[in-house]
Formats: C-alpha cells, structure tokens, sequence
C-alpha cells in the first residue's frame, strides 16, 4: 500500500503560478506510473497529467495542456505538478494518484491522497 500527501495548493491570481508536489511512502516509487486529478465544487473528479514510471510519456487533459507540466524525482519519492498561466476555472481540490502499473491509463490509479485545495481568483 502507498501513503501519498499533497501540497504546495493555495491561493493565486488569475495568471499566476503554483507547484503542487506529492510525497509518496510505503511502496517503491519508482516502480508505478503517477498521476494528477481535480475536482471542482459540483463536479466529478477529472484526469489533469499522468507520468510513467521512468517519467515518460507525460500526458495531459486538453484543458490543461501547454500550460501545465507534471514531472517526478524517483530519487526524493515525489511527484510534481507545475501550474502556470492559472484560471479561475483551474479551481479545484487537486489529488495525487498512484498505480499498480508502470505505464496506466486514466483508469488504472487505485491509491489517492487527501488532496489540496487550489483556488484560482479572477
């Protein structure tokens, strides 16, 4: 079983930038794809970026794409999630999502975080 715990959420402005990182424990990082996911007030949760094991094949929701970049540290057991040019539509509580796999689809994460609340202002 993994242990993960976000942070780095908080309040920005319409245009800012924020960078989310995920501490992972309890199963050998490096082995299994990670990913990102969110979800706003009133909606179900969605897929933002995933990474592969060796941290290739970096994928990304349309909405999302160009502007955010997901990258991991093996070494330090820590997923990242950098956000820039935010909108006020990229509020959200943003989770961290591990796998069983080395390489997974949008349907392949099982473990989650607690999440972090990042609220875009306009």
């Amino acid at each position: 079983q993994v242990q993960l715990v976000e942070s780095g959420g908080g309040l920005v402005q319409a245009g800012g930038s924020l960078r989310l990182s995920c501490a992972a424990s309890g199963r050998t990082f490096s082995s299994y794809a990670m990913g990102w996911f969110r979800q706003a007030p009133g909606k179900e949760r969605e897929f933002v970026a995933s990474i592969s094991w060796i941290g290739s094949v970096p994928t990304y929701a349309v909405a999302v794409k160009g502007r955010f970049t997901i990258s991991r540290d093996n070494a330090k057991n820590t997923l990242y999630l950098q956000m820039n040019s935010l909108k006020p539509e990229d509020t959200a509580v943003y989770y961290c999502a591990a796998s069983a796999l080395r390489y997974a689809s949008t349907s392949d994460f099982i473990s989650w975080g607690q999440g972090t609340q990042v609220t875009v202002s306009s």
